[in-house]
């Protein structure tokens, strides 16, 4: 059970070893030395990851559904810790629980941090951040696109058969994904690059910011994030960009390959996107009313924002909490939105959001109606009872879950926002909370360890959709 698990996790830990060469290099490109903590790291990952890979080394023409739980939490568990080394050698931190909160915000494209002072942190522990979210934000997209489907969560089986191209084997169709959306991921980051130093950043902070944005991740190389630029422009490229970032990578191929528009994945989009005006919308007109900007100002500053906290990317440009109590609210339901089901987004997904508005439709017309046939129709697609005892059993394991660690960071004796708000923000991946403290003017150095190392599980959790994380603590699955 164990040795394909093992193998691939080793392969990943492998390739994160690699990537710590490139800060490695600007470090030594920085400094004038032979040497750098990144090299170090590298040497370490490199030995553990090929160490792994050779000592387990098989051929694999399937997975079961068992190992495919495990290989998707060891998996992203050990990539998490082994991403921590780099932070711990370089001396950016302390200790090992702001090590893996950074290494886990990172990882699962968060945006959150424990880093007081961006503005003079040394280049290569910004690059790296930047690097994690990247790597980060195509690992989940080839996770929620292969992996969710063959487990069945939270609804993700209805995916299948838009790739039907693809047979029964995992590897085969990890690889073929891979392959098809690696290069789509790519276009987009060198699109936003480019977007990004037209628009007046210089080329360094343009890389970080467009491996953070098109991954929706959220690490900026400044303490006040984009605010730090106050550039209209690069706001607009990086809103636009978030939202591309936030729609399923593969319709990009399905569009451009098969001209096809009659797809799950399209009907969650138009959903998204008749969301994503709706809340601009809304918080424009509020700051309008309010007096904190005239129209345009109030356009740009809501666009961004929201945007950024309904893409679960973390970026900010401004501190939204001073807006007042009504927008401190409406934000913890954009964050709980969430993008595109194949995006790099995290958070609830819209899709799931269409099915419980689906089903709410029909329960309203049957409690008038019990004898008619009512089907639960995803934009002009049926869907089964199946799937909707799918998702709310998600919704459910979402609301245990972030009942549950509430309850364990509040007894540190943390107040009510910042404790419920930490845990929203870290288990939805949207980065900054509704707290002063841990809110977009803030971080979450002043947390204790223990809230660190609990805030870091809940990053995992959510980016791994919860009840795949969840399924491997029941006795039944041991019993395999």
């Amino acid at each position: 059970m164990w040795q394909p698990v093992l193998m691939i996790s080793g392969y990943f830990i492998s390739v994160l070893g690699l990537a710590m060469l490139f800060p490695a290099a600007l470090d030594i490109y920085d400094n004038h030395t032979s040497w750098s903590p990144f090299l170090s790291s590298a040497i370490i990952a490199l030995f553990l990851g090929m160490s792994m890979f050779l000592a387990n080394k098989t051929r694999i023409d399937r997975v079961s559904l068992q190992q495919g739980y495990l290989l998707t939490v060891v998996s992203w568990f050990s990539v998490t810790l082994i991403a921590a080394i780099p932070f711990m050698m370089y001396g950016t931190v302390d200790n090992w629980a702001d090590a893996i909160f950074e290494a886990s915000s990172g990882i699962s494209t968060t945006g959150a941090t424990i880093i007081t002072n961006l503005d003079e942190t040394p280049r290569a522990i910004l690059l790296w951040r930047a690097i994690l979210n990247g790597l980060g934000g195509i690992g989940i997209v080839i996770f929620a696109i292969a992996m969710l489907p063959f487990l069945g969560i939270g609804g993700m089986q209805i995916f299948q058969h838009e790739n039907s191209d693809f047979n029964d084997k995992l590897m085969p169709k990890i690889s073929y994904i891979a392959k098809r959306i690696i290069y789509i991921y790519i276009a987009l980051n060198i699109g936003c690059l480019l977007c990004l130093y037209l628009a007046g950043m210089g080329w360094f902070d343009a890389l970080c910011h467009a491996l953070a944005t098109v991954a929706t991740g959220g690490m900026s190389t400044k303490d006040a994030s984009v605010g730090y630029f106050d550039n209209a422009a690069i706001d607009y490229t990086i809103t636009i960009f978030m939202i591309l970032g936030a729609v399923p990578l593969t319709l990009y191929h399905t569009i451009l390959i098969n001209k096809s528009t009659n797809s799950l994945r399209v009907e969650q989009v138009r959903f998204f996107l008749k969301l994503l005006v709706f809340y601009v919308g809304l918080t424009a007109l509020w700051l309008v009313y309010t007096g904190k900007y005239d129209f345009v100002d109030a356009l740009r500053y809501a666009s961004f924002n929201v945007v950024s906290i309904t893409t679960s990317t973390g970026f900010v440009t401004t501190d939204y909490l001073k807006w007042g109590a009504f927008a401190s609210t409406i934000f913890i339901i954009f964050a709980l939105t969430g993008g595109c089901t194949g995006s790099t987004s995290g958070s609830v997904k819209v899709f799931r959001w269409q099915v419980v508005i689906a089903f709410l439709k029909k329960s309203l017309i049957t409690a008038i109606e019990p004898n008619r046939v009512v089907p639960i129709k995803i934009g002009r697609l049926s869907s089964d009872n199946n799937l909707v005892i799918s998702v709310f059993v998600f919704f459910s394991a979402y609301i245990f879950s972030l009942l549950i660690l509430s309850v364990l960071i509040a007894i540190t004796g943390l107040d009510f926002p910042t404790a419920v708000g930490s845990v929203i923000a870290c288990i939805t991946n949207s980065g900054p909370s509704i707290s002063p403290i841990t809110g977009p003017d803030g971080n979450y150095y002043g947390l204790s360890a223990y809230c660190k190392y609990i805030l870091s599980f809940a990053m995992l959790l959510g980016r791994l959709d919860i009840l795949t994380v969840l399924v491997i603590f029941t006795r039944s699955f041991w019993r395999k």
